[in-house]
């Protein structure tokens, strides 16, 4: 068995299976029998998915105590994301109801004359999910919701880290009407599940949040299969000199350091333009010191830990690089109570982790620019592309970042961690290949079969 501790205070909360390839092989062919079936009709799926969303709000205190047991998230963090998850069950239930396909029109040429053309949407077949730790209940419904939508049967790999909400989700799905081989939960410490699964001829699909290294691994690995990647990032917001400064530093901090800055979307860089660089990094430095930092489980807490002991001491020794490089740490950059304390590095040297990898910590860094132009490559300079943000009063240069910021979005007058779970979420180089959403989900779910139909002549 696999157990599992909670990263504030070491005590164990839970323990699981080590899977291997042998309980990955019945998990997939159970699911492929759940396929086989096709008693799981639209209506079916979007009444799973609706009473779900109730059955979330209902018990929405137990599973946010669980994710702080298990995650380090702040209760109140944890209180959001249970909040999302829900709406994330609300709107698959909708993309379920209107799951559909399109009128060809065939009499756009001589030789459809007579014929009614349809492209119907299909399931794609089985998917193999993997999640990771920072979102371990949204993430995953994320994957289950669309699919269930789609009508796809899942074989689910949860992070290590934190299975506990992943089995609590998929019992609630069952509670709800879920047919109970609908979805397959695998457990391990590691790789030893996930390797598998992958390998696995029944999945048709493999939908992965996590590291690009994992992430285009997975990729090469199974080449006739189709492979949706949603990987890292260290997101940029642009900061003009003309916006109120002390509002757009709040946003910033409270997008930088939620979930201790373990979301692929935590702002990491904060590009501003040198006139007022001295003022923000003031403001952004009094947010940080400002923060509490602590037990995850207490109301007053803004910062928990992060998921474990090496995500700690990688993540100050990024800001050890950065010192030495002849930054200058203004707020934070040390360890308290075992959590890294809320940081902000002005002016790390270009080349150093800070600027060009993803820290996935509570750590800001911030850059000054002279013109816009120069703002742009800084913000491109990354192999990351998820999404960016812009805080800008004039309009000229908001369509201009729209055009040449090289990211899956662009938020304008937004931090780049905002998300809507309805919209297409995903980027562009080491971000990833796909677009998430219930919407954009389903659609990767499913196949286009051609049908045409015509009269006995």
């Amino acid at each position: 068995m696999h157990q599992i501790r909670n990263p504030y205070s070491g005590d164990v909360v839970g323990e699981v299976p080590l899977c291997g390839p042998t309980e990955v092989d019945v998990a997939c062919r159970a699911a492929a029998g759940a396929l086989a079936r096709s008693d799981f009709p639209q209506h079916a799926r979007a009444g799973v998915l609706d009473r779900a969303a109730v059955l979330l709000g209902e018990r929405a205190g137990e599973l946010a105590a669980l994710i702080t047991a298990e995650s380090g998230k702040t209760i109140r963090d944890a209180r959001v994301e249970v909040s999302r998850a829900s709406e994330t069950l609300r709107f698959a239930a909708a993309e379920a109801r209107r799951l559909s396909g399109d009128l060809v029109p065939m009499e756009a040429t001589p030789g459809g004359m007579g014929k009614l053309g349809l492209a119907l949407r299909f399931p794609i077949g089985v998917v193999a999910a993997i999640t990771p730790f920072n979102f371990p209940l949204n993430t995953v419904a994320h994957k289950l919701a669309p699919a269930i939508a789609a009508g796809c049967p899942v074989v689910l790999k949860p992070a290590p880290q934190t299975p506990l909400t992943a089995l609590r989700f998929v019992a609630l799905l069952i509670e709800a009407g879920l047919p109970a081989d609908w979805v397959q939960v695998v457990t391990d410490a590691g790789k030893e599940a996930g390797q598998a699964l992958v390998a696995h001829p029944v999945p048709a699909m493999v939908t992965f949040t996590g590291s690009p290294a994992v992430g285009w691994a997975i990729s090469a690995a199974a080449p006739r299969k189709k492979v949706a990647l949603e990987l890292g990032s260290n997101a940029p917001v642009i900061v003009e000199p003309d916006v109120p400064l002390a509002s757009c530093a709040a946003r910033i901090a409270k997008a930088a350091y939620s979930n201790a800055g373990q979301s692929c979307i935590s702002v990491q860089r904060v590009l501003v333009h040198r006139k007022v660089h001295v003022e923000l990094r003031d403001l952004l430095a009094a947010e940080a010191d400002r923060l509490v930092v602590g037990d995850p489980a207490d109301e007053k807490t803004d910062i928990g830990p992060l998921i474990g002991q090496s995500a700690t001491e990688r993540v100050l020794s990024w800001i050890d690089e950065a010192r030495a490089s002849g930054a200058r740490v203004v707020a934070g950059g040390e360890r308290t109570d075992g959590c890294v304390r809320p940081t902000v590095v002005d002016q790390p040297a270009a080349g150093t982790n800070l600027r060009t990898q993803e820290v996935f910590g509570p750590v800001l860094a911030l850059i000054p620019y002279d013109d816009f132009g120069q703002a742009i490559a800084i913000a491109n300079e990354t192999p990351y592309g998820l999404q960016a943000g812009l805080f800008t009063g004039d309009l000229d240069t908001a369509l201009r970042a729209i055009r040449e910021l090289k990211f899956g979005g662009v938020l304008v007058n937004e931090v780049p961690t905002f998300r809507a779970d309805h919209q297409p979420y995903g980027g562009v180089g080491d971000s990833g290949n796909t677009r998430e959403g219930p919407a954009s989900a389903v659609a990767a779910m499913t196949e286009v079969r051609f049908v045409s139909i015509q009269g006995l002549r």
